[in-house]
């Protein structure tokens, strides 16, 4: 119960400094799990930075950076990620062992 205060007393906290239309979007951004959503954005972010100025190499490396931290967070925070990375992993290995042993024993 009293954790449950806690978080009301955060949310309300910061609820003070937005907007009413940035509150709205702060509770549709409640429901968004995991940082899908945010790789995203930065790999748009980071392809229209490198179209734009491809000569800022601090700025590139930065957007790599994030990128590269965001990726590695998610999947260190997520119990769902590692079972994805496990089989795209795995889909990975089949499709190898398909290249180097057909199904069809490679008889041509």
């Amino acid at each position: 119960m009293a954790a449950r205060r806690t978080a009301a007393r955060v949310r309300d906290f910061y609820a003070a400094a937005l907007t009413e239309a940035e509150r709205l979007q702060l509770a549709d951004a409640r429901r968004v799990d995991g940082l899908d959503e945010e790789i995203a954005l930065l790999r748009v972010r980071l392809r229209s930075a490198l179209e734009q100025r491809p000569q800022d190499f601090d700025l590139l490396r930065e957007g790599i950076a994030l990128l590269v931290r965001a990726v590695a967070t998610q999947y260190r925070l997520s119990p769902r990620a590692r079972k994805d990375l496990a089989d795209r992993m795995a889909a990975v290995l089949n499709s190898v062992g398909d290249q180097i042993l057909p199904a069809d024993g490679g008889d041509r």
